[in-house]
């Protein structure tokens, strides 16, 4: 598959919804059907990002949007908020190169890293992005902001499998 990735724009706002969904049938496949469940980010928070150049989406040949990445800031590191890819699209580089684009941004941001959260044993979360160059975080390593991120996930119920902070230095 040929891709490559640009700016988001407030017209890939739909498309971004339906990868999300997409991309969260996957977790259904591994018994978290919650995951699989949760909706979308909503208009209100795409149109954010792409108004703070904080979003990247992944076209086929045909220009079709196949994945996407949304980035801000947190604890003064830049965060992956989300990467999501449609099912077809794994396997390609694209995530890994989404995350890149996030790393640069971050790096031309003046940030020294970029963190994240995840599922810590899901193939595709955790072991992923330590082969990227992610570092498990301790909890007691964590900023406040970041430390936030992770209580509001708790509270909104995606404790369903250990959940786990990570940081990388965007340039390797």
């Amino acid at each position: 598959m040929r891709w490559t990735i640009r700016p988001a724009e407030p017209a890939d706002v739909a498309e971004l919804q339906h990868i999300e969904v997409d991309a969260g049938r996957l977790f259904a496949e591994i018994g978290m059907e919650s995951i699989a469940e949760d909706d979308p980010p909503t208009d209100a928070e795409l149109l954010a990002h792409i108004g703070t150049g904080t979003a990247w989406v992944a076209v086929d040949e045909a220009g079709d949007p196949v994945g996407y990445a949304l980035a801000s800031t947190v604890d003064d590191e830049g965060h992956l908020d989300q990467v999501s890819l449609r099912p077809r699209a794994a396997g390609h580089g694209i995530g890994a190169a989404l995350i890149e684009v996030v790393c640069g941004w971050a790096d031309a941001e003046g940030h020294d890293a970029v963190t994240l959260t995840t599922f810590r044993d899901v193939a595709w979360n955790g072991p992923y992005y330590r082969r990227l160059g992610f570092v498990d975080v301790d909890d007691a390593a964590m900023g406040p902001e970041l430390a936030a991120v992770r209580r509001g996930e708790t509270d909104a119920g995606l404790d369903v499998a250990p959940r786990i902070a990570m940081r990388r230095s965007p340039a390797r």
